[in-house]
């Protein structure tokens, strides 16, 4: 077994320990501020409109409706069509849509790839209609994977680069993600484009993978499309690009997040976890040092005490 399998395991086992690591993370974050960002997806009948199940009379005694499919329709939007961004910067969203698309693409590209090396580890033929089937499909999801994510790439790029209200947000670390990524992927394309058109090198080192057993041979150019690809892969969680795990957390955790607060329930027990952490920044209406639950009720008593002054004044 060669040095790049070896690699491959590598980064792949790392991408795998880090995803999951990351989304461990995010799952013991304190609770949010509850914004109560409104329309709500799931909200079934009100999503249109903003509306809430807050509005009925005596809410808290009506079993609450959830539009599981209106969420998925949302979700779907926002993370296939990045409808977001198509709505509040429409020049962005020329590059990112190509980009993301791209990369869509590539995940599906591979998951073909694996089903047709794991039929033909079975032992099915390759030979035929099936085969051919499956040959296509490669090349289909494999061009248009990395030549939309080449795409999309160069734009975003180009964006950083000559728009300056995008250059003097954009750090050092976000052009060398887009470098990694057009790195990659371009050497992907000049080899498959000029050798290997119906991409059979790769589906060969999967089999190899699959099987544990040694590689075939490879080119020169195709031992840089495997190493910049496992090394991006391992990268990508580690990195910013990784904000697609962060996403579902944001839309349901954040924005989608309108679970009462009830007594003895779990998020009860978050906010009182989180009235005991402390304030680690000062400001004038703030001192640090202090709980949040102390910051939140330290103006309570001469409150009352002033309510009282003023009471007794008004009866006088």
């Amino acid at each position: 077994m060669g040095a790049i399998q070896i690699l491959t395991y590598l980064c792949t086992a790392s991408f795998l320990v880090f995803l999951v690591a990351r989304v461990v993370k995010y799952m013991k974050t304190p609770i949010h501020v509850r914004w109560e960002l409104y329309p709500v997806a799931h909200e079934k009948g009100r999503a249109e409109y903003g509306g809430s199940y807050f509005e009925e009379f005596e809410w808290w005694k009506k079993p609450r409706e959830i539009d599981f499919v209106n969420e998925l329709k949302e979700m779907f939007l926002e993370i296939i069509l990045l409808k977001g961004v198509y709505q509040h910067n429409r020049k962005l969203w020329v590059f990112s849509f190509p980009f993301h698309m791209g990369m869509y693409l590539i995940i599906a590209w591979l998951g073909w790839l694996t089903f047709s090396v794991i039929f033909a580890l079975a032992g099915m033929s390759m030979v035929g209609g099936f085969g051919k089937f499956l040959q296509v499909g490669n090349a289909i999801l494999g061009f248009g994977g990395l030549g939309l994510t080449a795409v999309g790439a160069l734009g975003l790029l180009y964006r950083r680069i000559s728009d300056d209200n995008v250059r003097r947000y954009s750090t050092p670390v976000e052009y060398l993600n887009l470098i990694f990524v057009l790195a990659s992927v371009g050497t992907a394309l000049a080899y498959h484009i000029g050798t290997d058109p119906w991409f059979g090198s790769v589906a060969a080192f999967m089999a190899a993978l699959f099987s544990f057993s040694p590689a075939m041979p490879m080119s020169t150019l195709f031992q840089v499309e495997v190493v910049l690809g496992a090394l991006l892969l391992a990268y990508m969680p580690l990195s910013r690009m990784g904000h697609f795990i962060a996403k579902y957390f944001l839309y349901h955790d954040v924005r989608w997040s309108d679970e009462p607060n009830m007594r003895g329930s779990k998020i009860e027990a978050q906010v009182m976890e989180a009235f005991g952490f402390h304030v680690n920044w000062s400001a004038p209406h703030i001192q640090s040092g202090k709980t949040w639950g102390e910051v939140g009720t330290s103006g309570m008593a001469d409150q009352k005490v002033e309510e009282s002054k003023n009471t007794k004044e008004a009866k006088a």
